[in-house]
């Protein structure tokens, strides 16, 4: 059913205007001369303007944040938590109008701006509980009379950078546990995506505003690269949370490295799925076709490449062929289209390029893709899912190339070979395994397996539930982020020795008398 986006009914009913300020402390707008100027990628219509950050509007935040830190880490865990509950319950109530901004702002189809919009809901969920969880450890000292134990405490300045391509989603994976931690957070959203963050943060400052809480818990700035240089710089920051590039991400952690703050950082995929012989054919499609093209591969969990054993490999490569023939692409707030347009111009030649060199070093396109045109697709962002028969030591194979381009690879012999090709990558995100064969999927699993932060077994590479810890190793940074026990990166550790005797014996024996 096709949804045409009344934009002046969801920027009003998210309190945003056509021409915004940009930096924000909670309820308090500043606004600076120079502009962002957000066009959609669906039709290539201008949404709004979001004014850019200014280096006093910055002093003004982080001035704010650090007051704000002072009251906000005193207030009991729980009593955060609750705040963070009442995030999530506007978060529901706006999931609608949210979630068509993100469709309409970053390109995604409406399903997926409104599961986005749910997994903020569901991280709100995961932070309220986690919020009388924040348990320390104890420990058996060696010396009589005495008691250790360990203990979390809030950090202080969260910085966050987010990417496009998730231009709400991963701001509260960070900011729900970071306030629950006692942490208050400066957010720098894409530039791509800016009307998104402002919407965001209108959301939560109304519900700070009610609770009577103080300016700077979260706080708003947006700009480019220059601006995202600002936080990374200033000592304040305690924590840089940064999804991006990994060529972006090797500047923040020198930055912060600099002055040794902490990091966690998301940043590039080259994920693969290794298809064995015992594999399901139709489970296999469905879950490499949604992981090629969702998103338009723009998914930092994207599907990029396909192993594929030589026994079935013509099958699952007719199959795919099949399958993607079926792809529908066009405007992603008509739910008969699998596929919405690429982010911007950039990203076109970027797809472009890739489909240029796989030929160039010898693959052999089976797919082909194309820049659509017509009166659907007059933003130019629109582009056909590709496929290409590649091998893994192409540079084209071995870079991450943001756009819907599949990499089918042959592998021979045991699957040691397959998951010697799959972490044959600098990158170490996401990674699949496609197989009926128990003793395959525990090697996958094994030490000797997957080196990839996440690694599944028939299912897909893309998509992760909040409840487990989100990221990956190598080139993709080593951070983790949403479940578990990634909450421990918000936090301090501290180490407490009590001694309840009226004597002070000292560490292995020693004495020291006088």
């Amino acid at each position: 059913m096709k949804q045409e986006i009344n934009l002046v009914s969801v920027l009003k009913s998210l309190n945003i205007k056509q021409n915004n300020a940009g930096t924000s402390t909670g309820s308090k707008w500043m606004a600076s001369k120079n502009n962002i100027v957000s066009f959609s990628p669906v039709d290539g219509k201008k949404i709004g303007s979001v004014t850019t950050t200014t280096g006093k509007e910055f002093e003004s935040v982080m001035t704010s944040a650090t007051s704000a830190f002072k009251e906000w880490r005193l207030i009991p865990a729980p009593k955060r938590g609750e705040i963070v509950r009442q995030f999530g319950d506007q978060l529901r109530t706006l999931k609608d109008s949210l979630g068509k901004l993100v469709s309409y702002e970053m390109g995604k189809s409406l399903q997926e701006g409104l599961g986005e919009v749910q997994e903020m809901i569901d991280i709100c969920d995961f932070a309220v509980g986690l919020s009388r969880q924040l348990h320390g450890f104890t420990m058996h000292s060696e010396r009589p009379g005495h008691r250790m134990y360990e203990q979390y405490h809030p950090l202080g300045v969260v910085g966050i950078i987010s990417a496009f391509n998730f231009p709400v989603a991963v701001w509260a994976w960070n900011t729900a546990l970071a306030w629950v931690c006692g942490d208050v957070c400066v957010w720098k959203p894409s530039e791509k995506t800016p009307l998104c963050g402002i919407a965001c943060q209108k959301i939560i400052a109304n519900v700070l505003a009610k609770n009577n809480l103080p300016e700077g818990i979260s706080c708003l700035i947006n700009g480019d690269y220059s601006v995202g240089e600002l936080i990374t710089n200033d000592s304040r920051a305690r924590l840089i949370s940064a999804t991006g590039s990994t060529k972006m991400g090797k500047i923040v952690a020198k930055t912060v490295g600099e002055r040794l703050g902490k990091c966690l950082l998301e940043l590039g995929g080259n994920n693969a799925i290794i298809v064995t012989p015992e594999a399901d054919i139709k489970m296999t499609v469905i879950g490499a076709v949604f992981g090629a093209v969702g998103t338009a591969g723009q998914r930092c969990t994207s599907t990029r490449r396909l192993i594929v054993h030589e026994s079935i490999y013509d099958d699952l490569k007719s199959a795919l062929i099949s399958a993607y023939d079926q792809i529908q692409v066009g405007n992603p707030l008509d739910e008969k289209n699998h596929v919405g347009p690429l982010i911007d111009e950039d990203a076109v030649k970027s797809y472009l390029k890739a489909l240029i060199d796989v030929e160039k070093e010898g693959g052999n396109i089976i797919v082909p893709g194309e820049v659509l045109s017509g009166d659907e697709y007059l933003s130019g962002c629109y582009v056909k899912p590709a496929i290409a028969e590649a091998k893994n030591n192409y540079k084209v194979v071995q870079r991450e190339t943001f756009a819907p381009v599949l990499y089918l690879l042959k592998y021979s012999g045991s699957i040691e070979n397959a998951i010697m090709l799959q972490n044959d990558v600098k990158q170490g995100l996401s990674s699949a395994i496609m197989t009926g064969s128990l003793r395959d999927a525990e090697l996958f699993l094994s030490h000797s397996g997957s080196d990839c932060g996440i690694a599944n077994v028939n299912i897909g590479t893309s998509g992760a539930e909040i409840g487990g810890a989100f990221g990956g190793e190598k080139d993709t940074g080593g951070g983790r982020e949403s479940g578990s026990d990634a909450w421990k990166i918000y936090m301090r550790r501290q180490t407490n020795t009590i001694n309840y005797t009226k004597k002070l014996p000292l560490a292995q024996g020693i004495e020291f008398k006088l």
